[in-house]
């Protein structure tokens, strides 16, 4: 009799987690603040077939957002969204941004739109001022996922989120990290030049073609188990990179139905894989650290490596000498 009532306590469990587990994956997943959520997120119950089960999401991207700029492009539509991956405690390198390169009125006759991206952190003090930062320069947008290196990937998702749901006329999106110096004149004038006919289904930056790291001690460590192929797909360097901006709701939709990987420049390789999109090499995007010199800045695009106390000095100088020739 005991087995019987445990095999019946058994298969109740296993009814109501099944039942648990498809509400969770038919219902809306995410929410969308001052706007109608993708329509392919909701499965109709009354429609259901097996035919369906291909069309759910397997990494439904199903975050709050505890912070939102939901009308920064309402008044006026930005030529270039810059999305800046950031972290709590980095507030002098977003002032050292913002002050700088970041500037949103640097460039008359040209609407640029800065956004600093993070999660939520575990200390709700730093939470709270970052929340407060928010309220002084309304540019700051936050999800409810935690604030990690492993999760990178969702910070970029964020990003392509809200772009696609806030700001989908935009003409071009800029995805970077908050220890780049930008040299906003090369990426304005020269690679996306307002006056020219905007691009679709572009994206470009400093292009890697390489494979998995399975040495565990790595920061770029990828279990053999979660991808098991020898190469990745062609894939830019996360410090910086740039992409039309019809290519964010392209990405995000993509990603939606593609296993999650923590290296989020690699995963964003892989829904371009999927799109079809094959990412351009620029020479101007640099991922790595290079000493400063007037004339060697004035050539690229992105440095990587730089401190706020630099970008301040690299700014200044570089502005008051625009007259110079090299």
């Amino acid at each position: 009799m005991a087995s019987k009532v445990s095999c019946l306590y058994v298969l109740t469990v296993v009814c109501w987690a099944s039942a648990l587990w498809y509400l969770s994956i038919t219902r809306p997943t995410s929410s969308y603040t001052g706007s109608k959520p993708f329509s392919h997120l909701t499965v109709a119950r009354k429609n259901f077939t097996f035919g369906n089960i291909r069309t759910r999401p397997i990494n439904p991207h199903s975050f709050e957002f505890l912070i939102n700029e939901p009308n920064k492009c309402e008044k006026n539509i930005p030529f270039l969204v810059i999305l800046i991956s950031t972290t709590h405690k980095e507030f002098d390198a977003r002032q050292a941004i913002r002050e700088t390169w970041g500037d949103e009125n640097n460039f008359k006759g040209i609407k640029i739109a800065t956004l600093f991206l993070l999660g939520k952190n575990a200390d709700p003090v730093l939470n709270q001022m970052v929340e407060q930062e928010s309220q002084i320069f309304h540019d700051m947008i936050v999800e409810d996922f935690i604030d990690s290196y492993h999760n990178l990937t969702l910070k970029t998702l964020m990003g392509m989120r809200w772009v696609a749901t806030f700001c989908s006329k935009a003409k071009y999106v800029m995805k970077t990290d908050s220890d780049i110096f930008v040299n906003m004149d090369n990426l304005i004038y020269k690679l996306l030049k307002p006056s020219t006919k905007p691009r679709r289904r572009y994206f470009t930056g400093y292009v890697i073609n390489g494979g998995p790291i399975r040495d565990v001690r790595s920061k770029w460590y990828m279990p053999r188990d979660l991808y098991p192929d020898s190469n990745y797909p062609p894939f830019c360097s996360g410090t910086g990179y740039i992409f039309s901006a019809d290519v964010a709701e392209l990405i995000y939709k993509t990603s939606l139905h593609t296993r999650l990987l923590h290296l989020e420049d690699v995963y964003v390789g892989l829904c371009l894989r999927k799109l079809g999109i094959h990412p351009f090499q620029n020479s101007g995007f640099n991922h790595w650290k290079m000493a400063y010199s007037l004339c060697r800045y004035r050539r690229v695009i992105t440095v990587h490596q730089i401190s706020p106390e630099e970008m301040h000095r690299i700014w200044n100088d570089m502005s008051s000498k625009k007259h110079l020739r090299c």
